[in-house]
């Protein structure tokens, strides 16, 4: 009768299986919904650093006039630096939204293979308490 038993936990080690392995996608598929998350939240920095950017461009022309100074020699000079800067800024900050976009997407690989692991995990145990089962009822009938 030991056999009914082992029958029952095989299917209980397939359901478990399954049920781990839907978690893990699970978790995978909110990795990559945040990975994408972090890549618009990328395009929506950017944008409003390049409006205050401007703003500020704005405010130092404004300054260099008020100064009765023209927009050459230093004040050229202020105007370009501050443009690089800002571009170091925006390549920074693209650069950490796509490293933390990457480790997201990582999350989710990883997420999927000890999905995979649990399924095959519970597959093999189930394996043995059907073989078990096998087993028994050779022993009882055999």
């Amino acid at each position: 009768m030991s056999f009914v038993f082992d029958i029952a936990a095989a299917q209980q080690a397939s359901a478990a299986g399954k049920y781990n392995q839907a978690v893990q996608e699970r978790n995978a598929t909110v990795a990559e919904q945040e990975a994408k998350q972090i890549e618009k939240q990328n395009e929506f920095d950017l944008a409003q650093f390049d409006q205050k950017f401007l703003e500020l461009q704005g405010q130092t022309k404004t300054a260099i006039y008020k100064s009765g100074v023209t927009l050459e020699g230093s004040g050229l000079r202020i105007l370009r630096y501050n443009a690089e800067q800002a571009e170091i800024q925006k390549d920074i900050t693209t650069y950490n939204s796509k490293i933390k976009s990457s480790q997201k997407m990582e999350q989710a690989n990883f997420s999927r293979m000890q999905g995979q692991v649990a399924r095959n995990e519970a597959k093999q145990a189930e394996l043995g308490y059907y073989a078990k089962a096998g087993s028994s009822l050779l022993q009882t009938y055999g």
